[in-house]
């Protein structure tokens, strides 16, 4: 599905302003470019945009980063991004607490995980762990119920 069709279909007459989790999953990219999000998303909080192609963040629109100061939370997991310096454009998102990059080729990097860290201080879970390799907590209270209880 075009990304621009999926967008309105997650909308469900909502106003972009309302919106607040975006899932752009296995859309298709536009030649390795985000299309349809605009300054509108301003309320955005967690963008999930798993295996669309993308080949650098440097194709997020600048209003966007401009424009969700509330985005803490975004997943490119399964894209072609291979540079950490691709990822320079994510320092414009100063809420950006969580960023996973699973199935990307610049996992593979050497200090790939130091790298990220320091290029995006404002981090603090990349693909699921802290710096000091820490999982992020569960958002399901029952799963951290179960943990507490040392069961699994």
């Amino acid at each position: 599905m075009e990304m621009e069709k999926r967008l309105m279909l997650e909308l469900r007459n909502r106003k972009a302003s309302d919106v607040k989790e975006l899932v752009l999953d296995n859309c298709r990219s536009d030649d390795g470019k985000i299309t349809g999000l605009t300054s509108e998303f301003d309320s955005l909080e967690f963008l999930s945009m798993i295996n669309i192609n993308l080949l650098s963040v440097s194709n997020l629109p600048e209003v966007l980063a401009e424009r969700t100061p509330n985005l803490t939370n975004l997943n490119l997991s399964g894209n072609k991004i291979k540079d950490i310096n691709t990822l320079e454009p994510l320092k414009k998102l100063p809420h950006l607490t969580s960023l996973d990059l699973f199935n990307c080729e610049v996992t593979m990097l050497t200090n790939y995980r130091e790298s990220v860290f320091e290029l995006l201080p404002q981090l603090t879970f990349l693909d699921g762990f802290d710096e000091e390799d820490k999982e992020a907590p569960d958002s399901d209270p029952e799963a951290d119920e179960l943990e507490e209880n040392g069961e699994d």
